[in-house]
C-alpha cells in the first residue's frame, strides 16, 4: 500500500492518529518530568531525605533520559517510531506503577529511572512521526502544537497534582498513570502508521552507524545541542523541581499556591510554543527568534532572583514572562533536523535534545547542594540560599545565548534539498 492508493480521508486519519497518540505520550512524559516538585514534601517526609537527595531523585529521570536520547534516535530511524514508542510506554507504565508502590528511597529512584527510560523515546519518536507526516515548512508548527500537550502534562503535575495529593495519595496517582501508559501502548501499536507510503509500518533500512557518525561529525548539529544545554536545561531544572520549593521557602507560599504560580509559567509556555513555531515557519527564519528568546529567558532568571515577590501580581508577572520567554529553544530541534539528511532526522533531533537532559541531570542536584550548603552561609538563611540556587540557573542560561549565535540558518529548508554550494551554505550560518 502506498500514498497514491490511499484516499485523502485515509491519509488524514493516519496522520492525525499518529499526531494525537504521540501527543498523549508527550503528556505522560512531561507529567513525569515535572511531578517531583509538587510531591517534594511528601517524598522528603516519607523517605527522610534532604534537598540534595531530593534533587538526585528528581534527576534520575534526566540521567536515563539523556543517556537514551541517541539510542532512541537510532531506534526511531531503524526499528521505527511505532515499535519504539510502544515498547517505551510499556516500560514507562511499569516504572510508574513501581514508583507508586516504592517503600524506600532506593526503590523509588530505581522506579523513577525506569519510568524515565520508558518515556525517553517519546520525544524523538513523536518528532520523527511529524517529520514523516508533515511538510518541512510545517514541521515547527506541528512540533509547537504537540508541545502544548506536553506542557499540559507538566501543568497537570503542578497545582492540580498538589491539590490532588491532598485528596488521594501520591502513590495512587502514579499507579493510575502507569495503567494509563499501558493502555496507551496498546493504542499506539494498533493505530499508528509511520509514514504515508507505509501500510503496517516498516522502518526504513538505514546504516545507522554511518548515519550517526555523519550527524555527530556535522559541526552544524552542535549549536542546537548547546542551546538545549543552556536554556532547556535551566528551565527544566527550575520548573521540574526547584520552582515550587523556591516559592515556598523564599516567599512563604503554600505548596498549592506555589503550584499555581508554576502553572502560570506552563500556561504561558503552552500559549507561546505553537505561536513561535508558526511564526518561524511563516517568516522562514529560526536563528533570530532563538537568539531573542534566549536573551529574554536569561533576563527572567534575574527577575526571579532580584525582585521582591510578596505581591501576588508581581509573582504572576514573573511566572508569565518566564513562560513566554522560554519557547525559543524548541526551534533548535527543527534546526538540527534541517542541517542533517531527512533519513537521519531522529538521530539529529536526539543529539540536540540530549543537551537539555544532560544539563538537568547536573543542575537538579547542583541546585540542591547550593541550597543545602548556602543555608548556613548567606545572611538570609534558607530564603537567600534558594535565591542563590535560582541564580545559578540564571547564570547557566547564558550558555544558550552564546550557542544561539552559532546556529545555522537554512530558512526552514533541509540542506539535502538545497542547491546551494557549501560556500553558500556556510554563508547562512
Amino acid at each position: 500500500m502506498n500514498a497514491a492508493a490511499l484516499s485523502s480521508r485515509q491519509l488524514a486519519w493516519w496522520r492525525w492518529s499518529a499526531f494525537t497518540l504521540g501527543c498523549c505520550a508527550f503528556f505522560i512524559s512531561f507529567f513525569h518530568r515535572v511531578s517531583t516538585g509538587a510531591i517534594a514534601a511528601d517524598l522528603q517526609r516519607e523517605f527522610a531525605i534532604g534537598s540534595a537527595a531530593l534533587g538526585t531523585l528528581g534527576a534520575t529521570y534526566f540521567y536515563i533520559y539523556a543517556l537514551m536520547q541517541v539510542p532512541s534516535g537510532v531506534l526511531a530511524d531503524t526499528l521505527g517510531p511505532r515499535v519504539t514508542l510502544t515498547i517505551g510506554m510499556v516500560i514507562a507504565g511499569i516504572g510508574s506503577i513501581a514508583y507508586g508502590l516504592a517503600e524506600n528511597f532506593t526503590t523509588a529512584a530505581i522506579a523513577r529511572t525506569l519510568a524515565g527510560l520508558g518515556v525517553s523515546g517519546v520525544f524523538v519518536c513523536t518528532l520523527k512521526l511529524h517529520s514523516n507526516w508533515f511538510h518541512e515548512r510545517r514541521f515547527a508548527t506541528a512540533v509547537g502544537a504537540a508541545n502544548v500537550s506536553g506542557i499540559a502534562g507538566a501543568l497537570m503535575a503542578t497545582a492540580p497534582l498538589a491539590w490532588l495529593i491532598t485528596v488521594v495519595s501520591w502513590r495512587s496517582v502514579f499507579v493510575t498513570v502507569g495503567v494509563v501508559s499501558l493502555a496507551l501502548a496498546a493504542a499506539i501499536w494498533c493505530l499508528v502508521r509511520e509514514a504515508p507510503d507505509s501500510g503496517l509500518p516498516t522502518a526504513a533500512r538505514v546504516d545507522w552507524r554511518r548515519a550517526l557518525a555523519q550527524v555527530v561529525a556535522n559541526p552544524a548539529t552542535w549549536p542546537p545541542f548547546w542551546v538545549n544545554v543552556g536554556i532547556s536545561g535551566a528551565y527544566m531544572t527550575f520548573i521540574g523541581l526547584w520552582a515550587a520549593p523556591f516559592l515556598i521557602h523564599a516567599h512563604g507560599m503554600t505548596p498549592v499556591d506555589a503550584g499555581r504560580y508554576t502553572a502560570f509559567t506552563l500556561i504561558a509556555f503552552a500559549l507561546c510554543s505553537p505561536l513561535i513555531g508558526w511564526l518561524s515557519d511563516r517568516v522562514h527564519l529560526r536563528k533570530p527568534l532563538v537568539i531573542a528568546f534566549a536573551i529574554a529567558y536569561c533576563a527572567t532568571g534575574v527577575i526571579w532572583v532580584s525582585l521582591p515577590l510578596q505581591s501576588p501580581n508581581a509573582a504572576v508577572l514573573a511566572a508569565l514572562l518566564t513562560g513566554f520567554a522560554v519557547p525559543g529553544f524548541t526551534l533548535s530541534w527543527s534546526i538540527a533536523k534541517e542541517v542533517n539528511p531527512p533519513q537521519s532526522a531522529g538521530m539529529a533531533i536526539a543529539v540536540a535534545n540530549i543537551g537539555g537532559f544532560v544539563a538537568s541531570g547536573l543542575l537538579q542536584p547542583l541546585v540542591g547542594w547550593v541550597v543545602d550548603s548556602g543555608a548556613g552561609l548567606v545572611a538570609g538563611g534558607s530564603a537567600d540560599a534558594y535565591r542563590l540556587g535560582i541564580g545559578v540557573l540564571a547564570a547557566w542560561s547564558i550558555i544558550g545565548i552564546v550557542a544561539a549565535y552559532r546556529l545555522t540558518e537554512t530558512r526552514c529548508r533541509n540542506v539535502s534539498h538545497m542547491s546551494a554550494s557549501p560556500v553558500a551554505f556556510d554563508a547562512m550560518r
